[in-house]
């Protein structure tokens, strides 16, 4: 049988599905237990030259490819505009389709720092390796947490490593973009560091709100070109908010078309 129809076949097999997403959250949680003394030596190791925690932070999204090999149901893949230099910072945007959209993204081959909710850094072993990586928590609706992310953010920003957020705030209820915050422009233009725009496309469907069952997907992460903050100011924000968002919007129809 040709893997398209065997994994279309698949989607609609809930035996077959159940047992395969058993699997993989099995090999996930077994990966994570082996992760966490492995970054952890990095982190130990590179403490006294390594600010910003690139080589720990880059182990730690490492967690995710290999996961991947283990796992029949999905299959990702990169492509776009890849940057050159891994320590040229970047404020690096993407539409937001569900949780898997972070397993996806760790696959490029730099390094950045996620801007999270609290909730997932409460989560065992996996909340100590965004700790020891330089991850950034966030406490939603909560003002004195998002001027203490932003803070964090430009502190990894100055330290050259670029960091990650998703301008939608959360993740789409329906497929469609939403609209985006201001911050992560804002962040750019306070910085002087250019904007690069990713899309994501096919994670949607890999793993719905609300459910612990995956289905298989072709998913993919396409890195755009970087859009300059050069001379721009808090006053030009909306403005860039609108175009990258446009950028990405474009970008993911013809994905999806």
């Amino acid at each position: 049988m040709a893997k398209a129809t065997w994994r279309t076949t698949l989607f609609g097999n809930t035996v077959a599905r159940t047992v395969l997403s058993l699997w993989a959250w099995l090999v996930l949680g077994i990966i994570v237990a082996i992760w966490v003394p492995l970054v952890g030596i990095v982190w130990l190791a590179t403490v006294p030259f390594d600010k910003g925690r690139y080589w720990p932070g880059w182990l730690f999204r490492k967690l995710c490819v290999v996961h991947n090999w283990f796992n029949p149901l999905w299959k990702f893949r990169t492509s776009g505009t890849m940057i050159h230099d891994p320590r040229r910072p970047y404020v690096v945007v993407s539409n937001h389709e569900s949780f898997v959209d972070m397993l996806l993204i760790s696959h490029l081959p730099w390094e950045m720092k996620w801007l999270s909710k609290e909730s997932i850094f409460k989560i065992p072993a996996v909340g100590w390796l965004m700790s020891m990586a330089g991850d950034i928590r966030l406490i939603r609706g909560n003002k004195q947490s998002i001027v203490s992310a932003m803070r964090g953010c430009a502190d990894r920003l100055e330290k050259r490593t670029s960091v990650m957020l998703f301008p939608e705030g959360t993740r789409t209820r329906d497929g469609s973009l939403g609209e985006f915050k201001d911050g992560a422009f804002r962040l750019a233009i306070d910085h002087q560091v250019p904007i690069l725009p990713l899309v994501v496309n096919g994670t949607y469907e890999a793993l719905q709100a609300g459910s612990w069952k995956m289905n298989p997907t072709d998913a993919e992460v396409r890195v755009l070109e970087p859009v300059s903050t050069e001379g721009l100011t808090k006053a030009d924000v909306p403005e860039l908010r609108e175009k990258v968002r446009g950028i990405i919007e474009a970008e993911l129809a013809a994905m999806r078309a």
